[in-house]
C-alpha cells in the first residue's frame, strides 16, 4: 500500500469528479462522469437522484482505476447547492431532484407576504427566490410522499453511509432559508412560513462536524469517515484561500457565484460559507446563467463547442456595440428580477456572428461586474478577483473579466479547485497543516482596457440589463 489520501467528491450540475488527494494537496488521481439535466417544462430543471448517485460511483471508479495503491483516510465532499431531493424510509428517491435553476415556485414565492421576506433576509441574509431551497421543498413535499428530504450533500451522505445518516452541513443548509445562520439551527418560524415539518429534515453539522462512515459503496471499503462536507461554490472559496475581505473569488459554472469573506453577518446578500469552531460569513451575489449563456449562444450560431464560440469571438477587437443580456430565467444578483427576459440589442447591418459571440463572453464579464460593484458599495474594497471553473480556461474571458473590473484577475490553473477546497478541509480536520492556496500556479491577467472605454462599455451594459426588466 502507498501513502495516505482523502477522496474528494465534488457533485456539480452538470458532471461529478472524484478526486484523490495527498496531505500536500497534490492530486493524485481523477475521474469524472457527466450528469444529466432535463427540462420537462419551460423554467423547469430537473435530475434523476439515482443518476446522480450512479454518476458518483462512476467518477469513484474511474479515479481509482488510474491510481496507484494507496490508503483513503477519508471522503470530502462538495455538492452543487440549493437544489433538493426527497426519499423514502427504503432510501428510494420519491421524485425528481428539482435543480437550483428550477423557477417553478416564482409564481408561488411571489405570493408570500413581505414579511417573510423581511424574516428570511434577517435570519438567513438571502431573499425569498425560487433559486433557493424552501420553496423548492414546499412544491416536492405537495407533490410526492417524501419520509425525508434535503439538499444533494444530504441524499450522497444517505448513499454513502448504506442509507444510515440523514446529515447536511450547515453551509449547504444555509442557502436553503430554513436555517437561521445567526443561531445555527433550523428555524421554527422558517419552517412554518414555508411549511416544511422539522422531522423530514437532516441534522445539520458543523462543516468538518464529521458525517458518518461508508457501507456498501463498490471499490471503497467500509468504515471511511466522511470528514467534510461543503457546498460547491464555498468549497472553491475555501480552495482560493479566501478567508479575509477584500478577497475576492468567482466561480464560472453553468451559473456564476462572486463571494468575499466578511467580519460578520449582514442581512442582505450574505451567506455561511462554512462552520468549524466558528461561523465564516460571506457576501455573496449569485448568477443565473454565465456557462449557459456560453452553451446557449454556441448552440444559436452554429458552432460545435464552447471553445469554437470563444475562437470566434476572438476575432474581433470587441463586440460592435452588441449587447446579450443571459436573462433566460430572469436575472439573478444584484437585480433579482425573474421576470426580466433575454435580448440581443444594438445590432446592426455590419454586427457579424463574431460580434454575437463576442458579446457573450462580455455578458459573463458584466454579470461579475455587476456583483463586484455592489460589494464595493457595501463598503469593502475589491483587491483583486480569484476565479475558477471551466470558463476560465479561456484567456479572452479572463482579459476581459479584468478589463471590465479594472482590477487584476487571478485564474486558478487547477479544474478540481472545489473537490480541493473540500479536501484541504478534511485534511485540516484530520490534523494536517495546510496552506495549498499560497503554493498554487496561476495565471494572471493585469487589466489593459482605459477607463473610458471601460465605463463606456459598462454603460451600455447598464441600459441594455435596464431595459429588459420589469416596470
Amino acid at each position: 500500500m502507498g501513502g495516505s489520501a482523502v477522496l474528494a467528491i465534488d457533485q456539480g450540475t452538470t458532471n461529478t469528479k472524484a478526486v484523490l488527494v495527498a496531505a500536500d494537496g497534490a492530486v493524485l488521481a481523477t475521474g469524472s462522469a457527466p450528469v444529466a439535466l432535463s427540462t420537462p417544462q419551460p423554467g423547469w430543471a430537473e435530475q434523476d437522484a439515482d443518476d446522480i448517485w450512479q454518476s458518483v460511483l462512476h467518477a469513484i471508479s474511474r479515479c481509482l482505476a488510474t491510481a496507484a495503491p494507496v490508503d483513503i483516510v477519508g471522503i470530502a465532499l462538495s455538492t452543487q447547492r440549493e437544489s433538493v431531493v426527497g426519499w423514502n424510509e427504503l432510501g428510494k428517491a420519491v421524485g425528481p431532484v428539482i435543480g437550483w435553476q428550477d423557477v417553478r415556485t416564482s409564481a408561488w414565492c411571489s405570493t408570500l407576504p413581505p414579511s417573510v421576506d423581511t424574516l428570511v433576509r434577517e435570519r438567513t441574509g438571502l431573499r425569498v427566490d425560487a433559486m433557493f431551497s424552501a420553496p423548492k421543498l414546499h412544491w416536492l413535499l405537495e407533490h410526492a410522499q417524501a419520509d425525508h428530504v434535503g439538499t444533494v450533500d444530504s441524499w450522497l451522505i444517505h448513499r454513502l453511509t448504506g442509507c444510515r445518516e440523514h446529515l447536511t452541513d450547515a453551509g449547504n443548509a444555509s442557502r436553503t432559508l430554513l436555517y437561521d445562520v445567526l443561531d445555527l439551527d433550523w428555524s421554527t418560524s422558517l419552517l412554518e412560513a414555508f411549511d416544511v415539518p422539522r422531522s423530514v429534515l437532516p441534522e445539520v453539522r458543523a462543516s468538518n462536524g464529521g458525517f458518518g462512515t461508508t457501507s456498501g459503496v463498490p471499490g471503497l471499503r467500509d468504515g471511511i469517515p466522511i470528514v467534510a462536507v461543503l457546498a460547491d461554490s464555498h468549497a472553491a472559496m475555501y480552495g482560493q484561500g479566501c478567508t479575509q475581505a477584500g478577497m475576492i473569488k468567482a466561480t464560472y459554472g453553468t451559473g456564476s457565484s462572486v463571494m468575499t469573506p466578511v467580519d460578520s453577518f449582514v442581512a442582505d446578500g450574505c451567506t455561511l460559507a462554512w462552520l468549524t469552531d466558528k461561523p465564516l460569513y460571506a457576501l455573496e451575489g449569485n448568477i443565473v446563467s454565465s456557462g449557459a449563456a456560453l452553451a446557449w449562444t454556441t448552440e444559436l450560431l452554429g458552432l460545435p463547442d464552447v471553445g469554437a464560440l470563444v475562437e470566434l469571438a476572438a476575432t474581433v477587437p470587441d463586440a460592435g456595440g452588441v449587447v446579450l443580456v443571459p436573462a433566460f430565467a430572469g436575472l439573478g444578483a444584484p437585480h433579482w428580477d425573474r421576470n426580466a427576459r433575454a435580448a440581443l440589442t444594438g445590432m446592426s447591418s455590419a454586427t457579424t456572428r463574431a460580434h454575437v459571440a463576442r458579446a457573450c463572453v462580455d455578458a459573463v464579464a458584466h454579470q461579475i461586474c455587476d456583483i463586484t460593484d455592489t460589494i464595493a458599495s457595501s463598503g469593502t474594497t475589491p483587491r483583486r478577483l480569484r476565479a475558477d471553473g471551466g470558463a476560465t480556461v479561456s484567456d479572452l474571458l479572463m482579459q476581459t473579466q479584468a478589463d471590465l473590473l479594472g482590477h487584476p484577475v487571478e485564474a486558478a490553473d487547477v479544474a478540481e479547485i472545489s473537490a480541493l477546497g473540500t479536501a484541504e478541509l478534511a485534511w485540516t480536520t484530520l490534523g494536517e497543516t495546510t496552506a495549498w492556496a499560497t503554493t498554487r500556479t496561476t495565471r494572471l491577467y493585469e487589466p489593459t482596457l482605459a477607463p473610458e472605454p471601460r465605463a463606456t462599455r459598462r454603460t451600455h451594459w447598464a441600459e441594455a440589463v435596464a431595459a429588459v426588466r420589469t416596470p
